[in-house]
């Protein structure tokens, strides 16, 4: 295990020792030093630091139109080229996207201080004020569990940096305040990828929402991105080493840079490596159970298993032997017949994303360069033509609305459930002791810990860490007024 590892793991649980906390803290000095030899990407006055995002803004607004522009008059996708290519993305972004908004969860504690509140006011909507169809963490894990591809935690260690700093950051906010402004000021930026990633993925049938919900509170204008700002100039010193304060901040900010990116983990998928590798995870299993009349161009399929550097040959036979028919549909292989469909003997060994990988290996050049249409000739039958996932949305909610007509069934609150939501036995036991706890606090101040703590980045998403921040939220607002 890596050292971003480490810190990850140990400061994404509640109640990590001081030992581990140490821990943090010299990684984010270590990741510091790193960030400070890179090539700055602020100006040199924090004066002027408004205007070169509004212009960077701008460049990305126009890129973005240069994009559409160019796949309206068709272009292929520019990061996805397969289904299976955005499931990998939204999984080795996932350590990253499961503590979002953490670095600033530190600042809770200064939320009666004016300078700050800016600040404060953006970690409570990276928390849905409490509000599960919100919150960017349940956002991510429903977009993990509906895709199926939850084995992100066998990523190597460079997927796990920026969420080890961003959780550093959250566990020492008092000594490393100024880092955490200008890593803010990075973050809430509205990048070309962003607008790209949710157009593709809406493409390939998969849910966007958690990527627009940031181009929407991300905006320049009124968002997180214009709060940043503000919350660098506030927090300045007034009388103090502005120039000092500053540099602080642009090595801050220039943390987002280490690590695996979003599109470092786009251009780094290759299809035969993944395939390659979901096969070898697969065999420490698959060697135990295969009894030796399975055979494979004259193997057992238990020797072919039984090492990892067979595996390519192993394919290789099945290729050649028949069980896999390469770049066209993959119902026409036996051995994709085995994983999905009636009677599907090995139906559940794969998860989804897994399945997805094997689906495109297979198809291969009958996916990513399909044969054109000939006039007066039948339609190519694959690939399927592909719902959008906002299509298809509508198509679910039409049947929906004709489904509750016809039986009657209609649900009082219209059907918008959200996880975590109690169910007919009222609230489950560990709300009620948070509660309980919450009750029994003896001053403001008291009451006010208890919130905080069940708003860190390990608890903010259960469902009292949901109602502690709704209950944060609400006294906030009514200071504000």
């Amino acid at each position: 295990m890596g050292p971003a590892r480490r810190i990850y793991d140990a400061l994404s649980q509640a109640g990590f020792s001081s030992r581990q906390a140490d821990a943090a803290r010299d990684y984010l000095k270590d990741q510091l030093a790193l960030a400070r030899d890179l090539a700055p990407e602020l100006p040199g006055d924090m004066h002027d630091v408004a205007d070169a995002l509004a212009d960077q803004a701008d460049r990305v607004g126009l890129q973005y139109r240069d994009y559409l522009a160019e796949r309206k008059a068709g272009a292929p996708r520019r990061y996805f080229t397969t289904r299976a290519h955005a499931l990998n993305f939204i999984r080795g972004v996932a350590p990253t996207k499961l503590v979002d908004g953490a670095w600033l969860y530190g600042l809770l504690n200064r939320s009666g201080d004016a300078r700050y509140t800016p600040l404060v006011k953006t970690y409570l909507e990276e928390l849905g004020d409490g509000v599960p169809g919100k919150n960017h963490v349940v956002l991510y894990n429903a977009l993990l569990d509906s895709n199926d591809c939850n084995t992100w935690q066998t990523l190597n260690d460079d997927h796990f940096v920026q969420g080890a700093i961003q959780l550093a950051l959250a566990s020492h906010a008092e000594e490393f305040l100024p880092e955490i402004i200008g890593f803010n000021l990075g973050y809430e930026q509205l990048p070309l990828h962003l607008l790209i990633t949710s157009y593709e993925l809406n493409e390939l049938g998969i849910d966007p929402y958690y990527f627009t919900l940031h181009v929407t509170i991300d905006n320049g204008s009124t968002g997180h991105a214009h709060r940043a700002v503000q919350g660098m100039l506030a927090a300045a010193p007034k009388m103090g080493d502005r120039d000092a304060y500053y540099q602080r901040v642009v090595n801050g900010y220039m943390l987002n840079s280490l690590g695996a990116s979003t599109e470092s983990v786009i251009r780094n998928y290759n299809l035969d490596a993944e395939m390659l590798d979901v096969m070898v995870r697969k065999a420490d299993v698959g060697k135990l159970v295969h009894s030796d009349y399975c055979r494979v161009g004259g193997r057992s399929v238990t020797d072919w298993l039984a090492e990892p550097d067979q595996i390519p040959g192993f394919l290789a036979a099945m290729e050649k032997h028949g069980w896999i028919k390469r770049n066209q549909d993959p119902q026409n292989s036996r051995f994709w017949k085995l994983l999905q469909g009636e009677r599907a003997e090995m139906f559940g060994v794969f998860d989804g994303y897994e399945r997805q990988v094997i689906h495109d290996w297979i198809a291969g050049d009958a996916l990513t360069h399909p044969a054109p249409r000939v006039e007066g000739q039948p339609a190519p039958t694959f690939p399927p033509r592909q719902l959008s996932f906002r299509a298809r949305q509508r198509l679910f909610n039409t049947l929906a609305v004709h489904d509750e007509e016809a039986t009657g069934m209609a649900s009082a609150d219209g059907g918008k459930g959200y996880a975590g939501k109690p169910g007919a036995d009222g609230a489950s036991e560990e709300l009620r002791e948070f509660e309980d706890q919450l009750a029994s606090a003896s001053t403001p101040a008291e009451a006010r810990a208890h919130l905080i703590a069940w708003m860190s980045p390990a608890l903010h998403h259960t469902e009292p860490g949901l109602l502690a921040t709704r209950l944060f939220s609400r006294q906030l607002d009514a200071t504000l007024v």
